[in-house]
């Protein structure tokens, strides 16, 4: 299962409540790329796909396909500001390692 944060939670409810029309959800999904192999990939989805496994967060859906679920399972996303800049990240413990930049992972 993926987990978000409640900090995660309120500011994706605050993304969506700014877009016309509304989306239904959130797609969380891995895909190939990236220096290490795989990367995150975060998008709004106005349906989920039939076999998708819908997560209900406080009223968010997150939608998540079979073949990310693999990798995510156990997963924790997280909304952090800091110096540096401000994003989603992703803290996720099947990750074997990462590239220098941080965004692609292998697993």
């Amino acid at each position: 299962m993926v987990q978000l944060t409640e900090t995660a939670i309120t500011k994706v409810k605050e993304i969506i409540e700014s877009q016309e029309p509304k989306p239904a959800g959130l797609r969380i999904s891995v895909v190939g790329g990236g220096c290490s192999g795989f990367s995150y990939s975060m998008a709004f989805e106005n349906a989920p796909n039939m076999l998708d496994k819908t997560f209900n967060y406080e009223g968010l859906r997150l939608f998540v396909d079979q073949a990310s679920l693999l990798y995510l399972e156990g997963a924790e996303v997280d909304y952090v500001e800091s110096l540096e800049g401000s994003g989603f990240k992703f803290n996720n413990p099947n990750v074997k390692s990462t590239c220098g930049c941080g965004s692609s992972f292998s697993a």
